[in-house]
């Protein structure tokens, strides 16, 4: 293996319609939207999610193309999820699940879940709230 460490870089999702997702993604997510091609990625620092959707052929590197509303995303909220709620509701948004204490890359935190335009599950995750670190 070549020095360094193996680091997640990017993965997809299905939009429907950019024009609806873009700014969804920009206001409520803080992505950066970067045209590619014919379509759009989603850029988060170092990370991004490249989209399948209108005008992009994602074949025929994937055997089964990612459907709108099949994804299910967590993201590191950055501080309380109280404050992740209020954002969520400052947008229109209702969660549908949650606080709710979970385990993601940092160990136990609280997730609060909501859905993106096209259905896909998504995930805010605060670790301020427990402050509990795996080992």
């Amino acid at each position: 293996m070549a020095a360094g460490r193996i680091a997640f870089d990017h993965c997809v999702v299905h939009v429907s319609d950019f024009a609806r997702s873009n700014p969804f993604y920009a206001s409520v997510l803080g992505a950066e939207v970067v045209g590619v091609g014919t379509g759009f990625a989603y850029r988060f620092g170092d990370r991004q999610l490249n989209l399948h959707g209108p005008g992009v052929d994602a074949a025929p590197v994937a055997r089964l193309p990612v459907q709108p509303g099949n994804s299910d995303l967590c993201f590191r909220w950055p501080g309380p999820i109280a404050e992740a709620i209020a954002h969520l509701a400052a947008h229109g948004i209702t969660p549908e699940l949650g606080p709710v204490p979970r385990f993601g890359a940092k160990g136990r935190g609280t997730s609060v879940y909501f859905r993106d335009p096209d259905g896909s599950l998504l995930e805010f995750i605060s670790y301020d709230d427990t402050q509990q670190e795996t080992p």
